[in-house]
């Protein structure tokens, strides 16, 4: 057997073997129990649980077997089911099966404590290589199944305190004004779909689902404006013919605040004009209501031509930064530019996606000299 610390084996079989102290005997030498995983992380759980157990005076057999966390992880994501957007969904289901379930399912619900779901934070941080990010927003969910699960058996869970990690601040990737008309200049060059998704992007703030999904049913030439309802995305598919498989869906956008009427710019309209669709179902970006452009494929094509442009750490969040960056610049009413973001409160507009180039701050600078400065 080769050894992995804390006295837990990998066998021959290719199963691992965790090994604990049950008791011991008259003559002080200690007995062991066993547990077996198909991984190290599984026999290593199992051999926890199992010395927890101990502690608490809890049967080693499976009459518990109802009181395993996974149970209300089950239930919990089932009553969830039609409460959720789809996507909220297949993400929730994805973070339960990759990670909650295979770390603390086999728990028995008294067992359960802040000092498990720290470990279990570290390990999704340093084991997992997971950002903050993401860590936290597993961790959100989880509190939520823990609130769900105190209720179901008051008397089992003990009281826990979730920690979040710490996520740290990174400056977003905004194009300067020389990049932006170097971008746009090659952008106007033979343009096709892929081009004009990326430029209404960047000239209107949209969100890439959000230009994939548009329909000529949602843009009004002569009133100048587009109407944003719908985004695409490529989910998992969870139906049992799905069979790990993905698919495009089209639905509401991220949030009720995200169903929004933007203006058009001149330069906007007249790219709408030139490629005006009278099948009002048809989509923007192909002119066609069988087909469209997925966002997988354009932020393909947004890599090949920000490569073109020697344009690096460019993605599609870049773009809509920049519009909002650009707009603070001319002086845009910040609610104003929160709605056409499609920000539930100007707060979010200000903190994540106004960026102040140094052109601005040194104008600003320059306004001191009026009071002696």
């Amino acid at each position: 057997m080769s050894k992995k610390g804390e006295n837990i084996y990998k066998r021959k079989d290719g199963r691992w073997e965790a090994r604990y102290i049950k008791t011991y005997r008259v003559d002080g030498t200690a007995r062991y129990g066993y547990c077996y995983g198909k991984t190290y992380r599984e026999a290593k759980q199992k051999a926890s649980e199992a010395k927890a157990g101990l502690l608490l005076g809890l049967p080693s057999d499976n009459a518990a077997q109802r009181h395993r966390f996974s149970v209300y992880c089950d239930e919990w994501i089932t009553l969830n089911r039609s409460r959720v957007k789809e996507s909220t969904y297949v993400k929730y289901r994805g973070m339960l099966e990759k990670y909650v379930k295979p770390y603390l399912g086999d728990c028995r619900v008294q067992t359960l404590s802040s000092v498990l779901i720290e470990q279990f934070s570290h390990e999704l941080l340093s084991e997992e290589e997971l950002s903050p990010k993401t860590v936290k927003d597993i961790l959100t969910m989880l509190h939520s199944v823990l609130k769900y699960t105190a209720m179901q058996v008051p008397e089992l869970l003990p009281k826990i305190e979730v920690i979040y990690p710490k996520i740290p601040k990174k400056e977003a990737r905004v194009l300067s004004r020389e990049e932006q008309t170097r971008f746009v200049r090659f952008l106007s060059q033979e343009i096709d779909g892929y081009k004009l998704g990326i430029l209404l992007s960047l000239l209107t703030g949209m969100r890439i689902g959000e230009v994939c999904a548009l329909q000529w049913k949602n843009v009004f030439l002569q009133e100048r404006l587009v109407t944003v309802c719908s985004t695409m995305q490529r989910l998992r598919d969870l139906s049992e013919n799905g069979e790990g498989k993905t698919k495009i869906t089209i639905s509401e956008p991220k949030s009720n605040c995200s169903t929004r009427v933007i203006p058009l710019t001149d330069y906007a309209l007249t790219l709408l004009q030139k490629y005006r669709n009278n099948d009002p179902e048809a989509f923007v970006l192909t002119g066609r209501s069988d087909q469209y452009i997925e966002p997988r494929l354009m932020q393909y094509h947004l890599e090949r031509y920000t490569k073109a442009c020697q344009l690096e750490n460019v993605h599609f969040h870049t773009l809509r930064h920049t519009f909002a960056t650009r707009c603070v610049e001319v002086n845009f009413e910040i609610k104003t530019l929160s709605e056409i973001l499609g920000h539930t409160n100007p707060n979010i507009t200000l903190e994540r996606y106004v960026h102040s180039s140094v052109e601005l701050k040194r104008a600003n600078m320059e306004k001191l000299a009026a009071v002696g400065f």
